[in-house]
């Protein structure tokens, strides 16, 4: 019997090397990797996966973008209050000339008078860094507003109460360092936007706008809001939904796959694995033959294929059997065949029971020659793959081989055997092994000789027939019994003809043939031959191929052929 291992061994070959993609996926390969058009389960798993990356992808670019533009309303905002209020102090609180100078208390009065929301922050330093007013501070002493929790460790001279008390002096100076750094930038005479870290550790946009008289700056107005955090807490909150959903989209997906896939496999791979350890010889698979995706047809393929290995072990005990009785049919008659030769005196008695020894051995022989030919069929229909040839040109072939064979005198070897190739259509293409196949028509021709009478004729002929090959060959023997037109393709069924030597056929070679026909898609019969009055003038096989083109794989299941 034929194997997968049989069929593509690599022994001695050099291994390929693989590029990391093969490494990482056998079947990859860079032309074919496309998209799974045929896999129901592939579009599935794909198809949610990058939905709940869609999701969150695109929620995070919707509200990043939300975020920039919120950031940058409130820069253009900062920016257009603090020359508004720059010009104003310029205008109002500019002394000297040809060098002007801020005066301090004129621009102070100028701060306390604006109105600065709460969510806001003003600064006014001098030419030289120095700080000479603060919204916050001016606002608590004018306006009737709570004052702000005394000053604690760790928190900053002038500002908002730190989130935490016990804030860090580096953190504290590193968010004075960056408004110095600031500062600094927008005593150069241009403005500067931003978003840092306040003392309180608060993230704020700031805008810094130097205060020029003509080409001098006299000083740089700081303005912050403080917000910002509460803007990206809020844009968190709105993208919270997005990852949610991405979430939900993933478990889902992820309880799909692992029910729809990981599931049925465990219990497949079980299923599997109880044949395997406990021999048995039918696979019970869960429920899912009706499926209409992979694990669908992997279902069934599986149940066909523990079906038919379960024929096939049937067959082959039923064959084992058989060739145990065909093979002890021809030991029984030599073991009492030698056991009378002793006892015989007679040289004539002695001659006969010396032939009936050759002719068992003989017979023997010939027995043990078909199984092995019967029981190599399967790993040769394996081995050879099915390709066009000339069924006409084979034929042909065969009946040459017979005609070279011809000689007169007794059957078969003066049984003419004819083939018209006048009749025959040309080009009749079968998709086929042309070795098995030649072996059919030989055994239907010697099975049609061994039945034909001296000096005979066997008539082998080719039609065509919608799409089908159709080849019969006929004989002018005694027919073959109606109750036995299906008997006879039963392995070692023989049925001898009056005159025939006992064992000159296997019953072998019809059952072998068949399974060669039906193993290319084909179908074999016989039927007997009638003249115009009913009688029966002979036997005919009929043999019937798919034409190349029509040609559809059948397999043959394991039964009784073997």
């Amino acid at each position: 019997m034929g194997s997968a291992k049989d069929q593509d061994r690599e022994h001695g070959r050099p291994k390929r090397r693989l590029t990391w993609p093969q490494l990482a996926w056998p079947n990859f390969s860079w032309p074919n990797f496309t998209w799974p058009r045929g896999s129901r389960l592939g579009r599935l798993i794909i198809g949610l996966n990058v939905l709940a990356l869609a999701i969150l992808l695109g929620g995070a670019l919707v509200l990043n973008e939300l975020r920039s533009g919120l950031i940058k309303t409130r820069i253009d905002s900062l920016t257009t209050q603090g020359e508004l209020i720059a010009n104003v102090i310029d205008l109002a609180a500019t002394v000297g000339d040809p060098e002007p100078k801020l005066e301090a208390d004129r621009a102070s009065d100028i701060l306390q008078g604006l109105f600065i929301p709460r969510s806001q922050r003003a600064r006014l330093f001098d030419a030289q860094g120095n700080q000479l007013a603060d919204s916050y501070v001016v606002a608590d002493r004018v306006e009737s507003r709570e004052l702000p929790p005394a000053r604690k460790p760790g928190q900053p001279e002038f500002g908002l109460p730190t989130r935490d008390p016990d804030a860090k002096p580096k953190a504290v100076e590193a968010a004075r360092e960056a408004l110095a750094a600031e500062i600094a930038q927008a005593r150069l005479g241009e403005p500067v936007a931003g978003t840092r870290r306040a003392e309180n550790g608060e993230r704020v946009v700031s805008v810094s706008i130097p205060i020029q008289h003509v080409r001098a700056v006299l000083g740089v107005l700081t303005l912050e809001a403080g917000d910002v955090d509460q803007i990206i807490s809020a844009e968190r909150k709105a993208l919270l939904p997005f990852a949610l959903i991405a979430v939900a989209t993933t478990l889902i997906s992820s309880f799909l796959l692992n029910r729809l896939i990981a599931q049925p496999v465990l219990r497949m791979a079980r299923a599997a694995d109880h044949v395997r350890l406990e021999g048995a010889r039918a696979i019970s698979l869960p429920d899912i033959s009706g499926r209409k995706d992979e694990l669908g047809d992997l279902s069934r393929a599986l149940e066909e294929m523990t079906d038919s290995m379960s024929e096939r072990m049937d067959a082959i005990e039923r064959f084992a059997a058989d060739v145990a009785h065909e093979i002890k049919n021809p030991l029984t008659s030599i073991r009492s065949a030698i056991e009378t030769l002793d006892l015989v005196s007679d040289p004539a008695a002695r001659a006969r029971l010396l032939g009936i020894l050759q002719q068992d051995v003989s017979r023997l022989d010939r027995l043990v020659t078909d199984i092995s030919n019967a029981s190599r069929l399967d790993a040769e229909l394996s081995r050879e793959a099915p390709r066009p040839f000339e069924l006409n040109l084979l034929l042909h072939e065969v009946i040459h081989l017979y005609e070279a064979q011809w000689r007169p005198g007794e059957a078969p070897g003066s049984v003419r055997v004819t083939f018209d190739e006048k009749v025959a259509p040309q080009h009749a293409r079968v998709m086929a092994r042309e070795t098995p196949m030649g072996q059919v028509f030989r055994n239907l021709v010697d099975n049609a000789r061994s039945f034909s009478a001296a000096d005979g004729e066997v008539r082998v002929a080719l039609v065509r027939d919608h799409g089908r090959l159709i080849v019969t060959v006929d004989d002018d023997g005694p027919g073959i019994p109606k109750e036995n037109l299906e008997t006879i393709f039963e392995r070692f069924y023989t049925s001898r003809p009056k005159g025939k030597a006992f064992g000159g056929n296997s019953g072998l070679g019809l059952s072998i043939a068949r399974q060669i026909v039906e193993a290319h898609g084909g179908a074999m019969r016989a039927e007997n031959r009638k003249n115009a009055a009913g009688q029966v003038v002979g036997a005919r096989f009929r043999v019937e191929l798919p034409e190349a083109g029509n040609h559809h794989h059948g397999h043959h299941p394991g039964g009784a052929r073997e």
